[in-house]
This record gives C-alpha cells, sequence and structure tokens, in this order.
C-alpha cells in the first residue's frame, strides 16, 4: 500500500515533559492548534514519551476537544513500557524527562512489542494507534554487549515486526513502519523481508547531509511504494541556530566547517528573504517519495508557523545560489 499523508506529522514529545514540565492548559492549546491548522492531523508518539505521558495527553486532551477518533490519525513507536516509578526519578534517558509519576522500561520482543501495543491504547483511551512501529530499533542493537547479545536482539526485532504484521493483518493496524537514527537497519530490516508501509529517516536526509547511498536508499524505497517520513530535518536544530548538531554539543573550535557552511547558508537566505528554517523544510520534502515531515514544538503559536514551513514554496533563485555558492550540490535536481 502507499500511505496517503498529509505534508506535515505533529510530534508529541513536549505532552510527555521531554525538556522541561508543560502546563496542561498549554498541552490542550498546542492540540488545539494542530486540529485547527491541520485537517484529519496525523499525531507522532511513543510510549517512550515521557513514560506514556505524552500518549495520556493525547487522548485527554483530544477528549476534551470533542475531536472524533475518526478524524485523528495517531502513530505509536513502540518498545517501552510505562512502570512503577521505585526511584528518585526515572531510570531511562535521564536528564530529558520531567515531572515523571512512572517509569520506562525497554520491552522489544514479539510479546513485548503486543503489550506496549495495548497498553498505549489504554493510555490514549477513546482513541486508537493505526500506524505503529518499533521504537529506534538502532539503538536497541547498539546496547549489545556481544555478538550473541547483538545476534538475539536483531532477532527481537524481527520478532517484534512479525506481532505488528499480524496487527496488520488482522486490520488492528492501518501502516506497519521504523523510525531511526540510523539509515542502514531500516535498509537491513527491509533486505531481510520486513513489510514496511513507511518509513521515517532521522538526520539522514537534510539540506546539508544528504549521501548519494541515503538517496538511492530513499529511491529504491519510493520504486517500491514505501512512503517516507523524514524528521530532524534541522540536523537536532543547528542549521536553524543550535548548538546541537546530530543531539551532540559542538563548538565552532570543534566543528568549524559546520559553522562555515551555516553562515555562508544563512547569508544566502537572508539574501533571498528566506527562512532557514523554510529552506530546510523544502528541501527535505523535495525528493520523490517524501510524503511529510515530522515537526515537533512546545509552543502552540509555533504550530501556524510549522504548518506554513511544509506549505509555503521557495523559488528556483534560491537553490541555484546555493549550487553556485557550493552549499548544494550542483547535480541536485528535485527542488
Amino acid at each position: 500500500m502507499s500511505l496517503e499523508l498529509p505534508k506535515i506529522i505533529f510530534g508529541s514529545s513536549a505532552l510527555g515533559n521531554l525538556y522541561g514540565i508543560v502546563p496542561d492548559e498549554t498541552k490542550l492549546s498546542i492540540v488545539e492548534n494542530w486540529i485547527q491548522h491541520q485537517p484529519n492531523p496525523v499525531i507522532d508518539s511513543a510510549g517512550k514519551y515521557g513514560a506514556g505521558l505524552a500518549l495520556e495527553n493525547i487522548g485527554r486532551c483530544l477528549k476534551q476537544l470533542n475531536v472524533d477518533p475518526s478524524d485523528v490519525l495517531i502513530s505509536n513507536k513502540l518498545g517501552w513500557k510505562r512502570v512503577p516509578l521505585t526511584t528518585e526519578e526515572p531510570t531511562f534517558e535521564k536528564g530529558a524527562w520531567f515531572g515523571m509519576e512512572y517509569d520506562a522500561e525497554q520491552c522489544i520482543s514479539y510479546e513485548g512489542i503486543l503489550e506496549c501495543y495495548h497498553q498505549g491504547n489504554e493510555l490514549l483511551g477513546d482513541y486508537k494507534a493505526q500506524l505503529l512501529s518499533v521504537h529506534d530499533p538502532d539503538e536497541y542493537l547498539n546496547v549489545a554487549t556481544s555478538e550473541t547479545d547483538k545476534a538475539k536482539r536483531y532477532q527481537d526485532i524481527l520478532d517484534a515486526y512479525r506481532a505488528l504484521a499480524e496487527l496488520r493483518e488482522s486490520g488492528k493496524a492501518l501502516g506497519v513502519g521504523v523510525g531511526s537514527k540510523d539509515w542502514k537497519i531500516i535498509q537491513r530490516l527491509h533486505n531481510d523481508g520486513v513489510k514496511f508501509d513507511w518509513v521515517m529517516l532521522a538526520n539522514s536526509f537534510t539540506i546539508l547531509t544528504h549521501p548519494a547511498e541515503v538517496m538511492d536508499f530513499m529511491a529504491k524505497l519510493h520504486a517500491e511504494g514505501i512512503t517516507i517520513i523524514n524528521s530532524a530535518v534541522f540536523n537536532a536544530g543547528f542549521l536553524i541556530g543550535g548548538k546541537y548538531f546530530d543531539y551532540k554539543v559542538v563548538t565552532i573550535e570543534s566543528h568549524p566547517e559546520l559553522f562555515d557552511w551555516r553562515e555562508r547558508f544563512n547569508e544566502q537566505c537572508a539574501l533571498h528573504n528566506i527562512s532557514p528554517a523554510l529552506a530546510c523544510c523544502q528541501f527535505a520534502l523535495s525528493p520523490p517519495g517524501v510524503a511529510a515531515l515530522a515537526l515537533n514544538t512546545s509552543k502552540p503559536e509555533r504550530v501556524a508557523d510549522n504548518v506554513a514551513l511544509v506549505n509555503d514554496l521557495v523559488p528556483a533563485s534560491f537553490w541555484e545560489a546555493l549550487k553556485t555558492n557550493q552549499l548544494l550540490s550542483a547535480n541536485y535536481n528535485f527542488q
């Protein structure tokens, strides 16, 4: 199947108190803006987000706003389940989630992924997740302690996808996908026979970093009718002024080439009166097969801006200027 999606998918980590406690009224306003600015919105969430808090808030806010379950599509990235909090702070991703009343533990296997699926739907209340995936399989593999452990973990992931395929076959899932910061695990799973309806790439295809091998893989997915969702299109914020590049702090001393590229990119954006964010988003949408961007915000007033980023167009003269100034490959021809 070819999954039909709007150009923007709304990330929900703020509803799980990522990096700080977000007041309930702000969470409600975020969800209200999703509904106002995007007919039939698609919401991306995960059991890991606030140990289920984001899922809980999605269900609560949608119900408070009287949104019909058939008018929204919810994606739940599975692999972490809510468990009781027995320590002073949660044991997963320390320092990232605030105001937690529960902990979360990783749970990737055939039975584990079904447990995560059922728990996620319980947290959503009147709503159900219909787009399902395994959350960050690359990270699950990367903590293996030996080659034997790595092989076992990979089998766990394959078993989890067997469970998701059964949910799709039974009609409980509209589509099965994968999201990963390492595109090669997506390629490996695809080559090993996992049937994806969609894939979410993170940090893999941006205006700064778009290797030929990634583009070739994206072309293959598109040829097979697999929908591509692009996320982390600002390289974790660096391209629009942040201090993190691919989730790691960088400095001008450690990575002068990154800062040089960003400065020259900003100059071209200013000359053409185009925001860096718009340039990043329109480039990220440009390859054939990319149906949507996943964008996140903790500020309700930014939702409209994010919607504009996927809809406003950039003139061809801007892309030509980037090529002339060696900020973009002269061979790139999808704008």
